[in-house]
């Protein structure tokens, strides 16, 4: 058996399709945790990761109910729509993690919440003012494990996802059927 097979039979796995699913459930939790207990007080940007979390755990609940077979179409389209999903989430983090990253002049100033955007402006334009960042998602609160605050982790995690879904692309290619 090739490694690439070894790779193959444990992704496409339906306990470990949701293993990830419980995998972004248990990151919502803790997220809820932490705004809830701790009173971190999430930004724009931490509420768009959390939907992001919230989409490629779905994306992997729906792969492992499906089932489809390793050498399945389908295969394809859950693990390109995973990668695009996590691919958003690093535009997320990473635009997080620079925002924080700025001296303290050039930090744009406070907007206003999610809410009162949600319900004043359309939703396209709700995401623009997002992205631009504000003063609330570039202060840190403080919370870091491994040295790493929660933007930080959110990074390396859809990185972890995008690498899981290229893996899988890649494992599905290398048994691709000659035609």
């Amino acid at each position: 058996m090739t490694l690439t097979d070894r790779i193959s039979s444990i992704i496409h796995l339906r306990r470990f399709n949701l293993f990830i699913a419980l995998f972004c459930a248990g990151l919502i939790g803790a997220a809820l945790y932490f705004q809830h207990v701790d009173n971190l007080d999430p930004c724009p940007l931490c509420i768009f990761q959390r939907v992001i979390v919230i989409a490629f755990g779905i994306v992997f609940l729906l792969k492992a109910l499906h089932k489809p077979k390793p050498e399945s179409f389908m295969q394809w389209i859950y693990f390109t729509l995973g990668l695009l999903v996590a691919a958003v989430g690093i535009g997320l983090a990473g635009r997080h993690v620079w925002l924080q990253s700025l001296p303290e002049h050039l930090v744009p100033a406070c907007g206003p919440a999610l809410d009162y955007l949600m319900e004043a402006l359309p939703f396209l334009e709700v995401i623009e003012v997002v992205m631009q960042g504000s003063g609330e998602c570039a202060k840190e609160d403080g919370w870091q494990f491994l040295w790493l605050n929660m933007p930080q982790w959110m990074l390396v995690i859809f990185c972890g996802f995008a690498l899981f879904c290229l893996i899988g692309l890649w494992t599905r290619w290398q048994q691709r059927k000659p035609f």
